[in-house]
């Protein structure tokens, strides 16, 4: 198990024993559990993740901290576009569906001015960075 594994692992426990008081933060941001659908090996991955709300939907920015590929977990999405996602004591089903054009430069704005830091991450790199929309399936 990688470093960074190990860490995710331990947050995922963190979160899920303290569901009822409202899941997790992590540096004051907001913080929720996707799982998705191994690209490859079809197996369940769970990853913590920063997200920003956005009405009734969820917004990913699949940043990967400015590294120059793509995250596992956006790899997984785009081939499996259905998850599950876990926020507080809600967990539901979601369609995950990568904004673009107009929409996907919208909501890139919205997101840099609320956080900053994802702008910097952007310069790091030469592929532009993705916004995931998570929207609620309905049962």
């Amino acid at each position: 198990m990688t470093e960074q594994q190990d860490y995710n692992r331990k947050l995922i426990e963190e979160f899920r024993a303290n569901r009822e008081a409202g899941g997790g933060a992590f540096d004051g941001r907001p913080l929720l559990l996707l799982t998705t659908t191994g690209a490859k090996s079809g197996q369940p991955r769970t990853t913590p993740l920063m997200y920003v709300p956005d009405g009734d939907r969820l917004l990913l920015i699949a940043s990967n901290n400015g590294a120059p590929a793509h995250p596992d977990w956006y790899r997984n999405l785009l081939a499996h576009p259905a998850v599950t996602v876990e926020t507080g004591a809600d967990t539901f089903d979601a369609t995950a569906v990568v904004a673009v054009g107009e929409e996907r430069h919208q909501l890139w704005t919205r997101v840099v001015e609320q956080y900053p830091f994802f702008t910097d991450h952007q310069a790091k790199v030469t592929r532009q960075i993705p916004v995931v929309v998570l929207e609620r399936r309905k049962s």
